[in-house]
């Protein structure tokens, strides 16, 4: 009877440590406190930028990655996961609102030039025509043989 009730014990004490920090997480307070301690101070600070340096990286980034660190710093003291369904929203809307219009200059993938993807097209297709007329030339020579 001993170790089954030393097992419910340990079980008790299991569930009892998992609990808290499964749930300690309070939604509407994680909200609350990454908006008056994130967002105001991101808005702040993309306010005091000029709109048309809003898609310059350079110009942007210190501001971006202090709400991003925000945001994670918050989650950590309130017990909540990161990242989680509330800071990918924020996220979203910040998008649509700041970076919406920034274009993807650089970052899509480009063919490369004529004279670079010519060869790469070129020696494949002759190497295989010389190979086709060597096999064929070798099977001409061989057939006097037998």
């Amino acid at each position: 009877m001993a170790p089954l009730l030393r097992a419910a014990l340990l079980l008790l004490l299991l569930t009892a440590q998992v609990i808290p920090s499964v749930s300690g997480c309070k939604s509407h307070f994680y909200k609350t406190t990454i908006r008056d301690f994130c967002l105001d101070k991101f808005h702040l600070d993309m306010g005091r930028l000029d709109p048309g340096l809003w898609c310059s990286w350079p110009d942007t980034t210190e501001t971006y990655e202090g709400l991003t660190n925000c945001t994670y710093q918050v989650a950590l003291r309130l017990d909540c996961f990161w990242p989680n369904q509330v800071v990918d929203d924020i996220f979203v809307q910040i998008h649509n609102r700041y970076f919406h219009a920034c274009a993807l200059t650089g970052r899509l993938l480009h063919d490369p030039p004529i004279a670079i993807l010519a060869p790469f097209i070129t020696v494949p297709v002759v190497v295989t025509l010389l190979m086709t007329a060597l096999v064929v030339w070798r099977s001409r020579c061989t057939q006097g043989v037998l």
